[in-house]
C-alpha cells in the first residue's frame, strides 16, 4: 500500500482521513451511549445532555482557535482564509471541551464529576482519526520529523520520517489497557479517570511534539506544547494529591 493513501470510488479519489474522521466521531459516540446503558450514571439525562452539548460547543472552538495558533496566517488571501476555516486539531477539542464542560456544570448547577464515561470513547475516536492522520501521510501536518531510526517512513514525499501517528496508535493502545485496568482500582474515585487520561495523553503529546517539523514556536515550544502544559497547571492539585498519597 503507497502512502498517501487515495482509494478511488467511481472514479473520484475519497479523502480517506475524513472518512475515518467523520467514522470516529459515530463509533466513539456509539461506544459512550453502550457505555453509559451499562453503567449507574449519578447524572440526570438532562443534565448530561447539556454537558454533552457544553462538550462540543467548546470542542469545536477549541479545535479551531489552537489550529490556527498552531499554524498562524498573517497575509489575508482567499488561499488562507481556507486555511484558517480547515484548521483544527484534537488537543484544542479536548481541552476546549474541558472547558465547556465545566461552564455547562456550572450553569445548571451539576456538581458530579462527568468525565470518566468519555475517557474510552474519546481513545477510540482518537485512535480511528490516527489511522486517517497515518494514511494521509504528508498530506496531513501529522508527520515527523526526517530519521535515521529503523522505524522511519517514507510518507509520500521519499524522505524516511518518524510515523509519529503508528507512534500514537501503540501509546493509545497501551494507555486504552492501562486505564481499564486502573478503572479497577478501590482508591479511584469518581473524575479520577478522566483527570489520568488527560494528563497522560497531554504528557505524550508534549514528548512526541518534538519529534515534529513544527514551523511556529513561542518560548522554544509549539503551541501545542504550551497547552500541554497548561492542561498539567490546570490538573496540579490533582497531581501533587497523588504524589502525596504516593509517598
Amino acid at each position: 500500500m503507497q502512502i498517501p493513501f487515495e482509494p478511488q470510488l467511481f472514479g473520484y479519489n475519497i479523502n480517506i482521513h475524513l472518512v475515518l474522521e467523520y467514522l470516529a466521531f459515530f463509533l466513539a459516540f456509539r461506544y459512550y451511549v453502550i457505555l453509559r446503558r451499562k453503567s449507574k450514571d449519578h447524572i440526570s439525562s438532562n443534565n448530561r445532555l447539556s454537558i454533552i452539548l457544553g462538550a462540543a460547543l467548546g470542542a469545536l472552538i477549541g479545535s479551531r482557535v489552537v489550529g490556527i495558533l498552531e499554524n498562524p496566517v498573517f497575509e489575508w488571501s482567499q488561499q488562507n482564509i481556507v486555511q484558517l476555516l480547515n484548521a483544527k486539531t484534537i488537543m484544542g477539542g479536548l481541552f476546549g471541551g474541558l472547558l465547556g464542560v465545566e461552564l455547562a456544570k456550572k450553569y445548571i448547577g451539576e456538581t458530579q464529576s462527568s468525565g470518566d464515561l468519555f475517557v474510552f470513547p474519546i481513545i477510540l475516536g482518537i485512535f480511528i482519526g490516527r489511522i486517517g492522520c497515518f494514511l494521509s501521510g504528508i498530506n496531513e501536518f501529522t508527520y515527523g520529523k526526517e530519521t535515521a531510526f529503523f522505524t522511519g517512513m517514507d510518507l509520500g514525499d521519499g524522505v524516511l520520517r518518524h510515523p509519529t501517528s503508528l507512534y500514537e496508535l501503540v501509546f493509545l493502545v497501551l494507555l486504552f489497557f492501562g486505564l481499564k485496568r486502573l478503572q479497577n482500582s478501590p482508591s479511584l474515585i469518581n473524575g479520577d479517570l478522566f483527570k489520568w487520561f488527560m494528563i497522560l495523553y497531554f504528557g505524550f503529546r508534549f514528548c512526541i511534539e518534538f519529534l515534529k517539523p513544527n514551523v511556529f514556536y513561542a518560548f522554544g515550544l509549539s503551541t501545542i506544547q504550551i497547552l500541554c502544559i497548561i492542561c498539567v497547571f490546570y490538573y496540579n492539585k490533582f497531581i501533587f494529591q497523588k504524589l502525596k498519597h504516593a509517598r
